[in-house]
């Protein structure tokens, strides 16, 4: 990975946004749908937690080397980690989620590109 590591294979939420903009990681949001309409990170990919759970690919995963992981706050995001590190996928977590993402600043558009919010 191109990037440090924090504790148990986690990123903090500039860590990933500089990976996803360098296009050394691929971000995954495992959030649901209602909140990845409502305001995600650019760029990011999106696949609920529910549906890696049923053995759904990361879109993707395949051409990144590392696929860093986020929710809202953390919790689903460590969740799919085990899981894609189970499927021997190199993924992280982002420390804080969306709700650590938004308070840093950085950009969160809507479905249709527009400014987003963390729900």
């Amino acid at each position: 990975m191109l990037f440090s590591r924090r504790g148990h294979g986690r990123v903090t939420v500039t860590e990933a946004h500089r990976a996803v903009q360098e296009g050394t990681a691929l971000l995954l949001d495992v959030r649901e749908a209602d909140e990845w309409q409502a305001g995600h990170a650019p760029g990011a990919c999106h696949l609920p937690l529910s549906g890696l759970a049923a053995g759904a690919d990361v879109p993707g995963a395949g051409t990144a080397a590392t696929v860093v992981v986020i929710c809202r706050s953390g919790r689903r995001s460590q969740a799919a980690v085990r899981l894609l590190s189970q499927r021997g996928q190199d993924a992280t977590d982002v420390v804080g989620g969306m709700e650590r993402w938004t308070r840093q600043g950085l950009p969160v558009q809507d479905e249709r590109g527009g400014v987003g919010t963390v729900i």
